[in-house]
């Protein structure tokens, strides 16, 4: 029997998981090294295109993430040979890929981080970010057109 556990999010109160829920970033992302497991939770209506990625270890603890390729459809992610190996594939399409909203009041003035998005293995649920030297860092979410899938922060 698999066991479940509890813990308090910063946006949906008590939440239940199981530890095959987990992501996992094995040196933490840039600048939140010690956070290493995270949940990543759905916010209601946004079809998935627009998540939480919640700290195990620090409840207060809470990124809004987006999916890249509903904002800007032609965004392309490359990985180096090197981290393609890390992760156990071949290429860049078997894995997900979640930028990071800086949410601002007002709302129109967020921000999408195109240049280091999180990239995690759907299978294995590792995860890590990487740096991605063709984009920048702060798109203005209003520069991103209200397209089919499209989601604020």
């Amino acid at each position: 029997m698999t066991e479940m556990l509890k813990l308090q999010t910063k946006y949906f109160g008590e939440v239940e998981y199981e530890q095959k829920d987990l992501i996992r970033f094995p040196i933490g992302m840039i600048g939140f090294e010690e956070e290493q497991e995270f949940l990543l939770l759905p916010f209601e209506g946004s079809g998935g295109g627009m998540l939480c990625l919640q700290s195990v270890k620090t409840p207060a603890l809470a990124f809004v993430v987006l999916d890249p390729f509903a904002l800007k459809p032609d965004y392309e992610p490359e990985l180096e040979q090197a981290e393609l190996k890390q992760f156990g594939v071949e290429e860049a399409g078997e894995l997900g890929f979640y930028v990071l909203c800086a949410v601002k009041k007002p709302v129109s003035a967020s921000t999408v981080n195109l240049k280091c998005p999180l990239v995690i293995h759907p299978e294995t649920r590792e995860a890590r970010q990487v740096i991605m030297e063709r984009y920048e860092m702060r798109h203005p979410l209003a520069e991103f057109s209200r397209g089919e899938g499209a989601a604020p922060c």
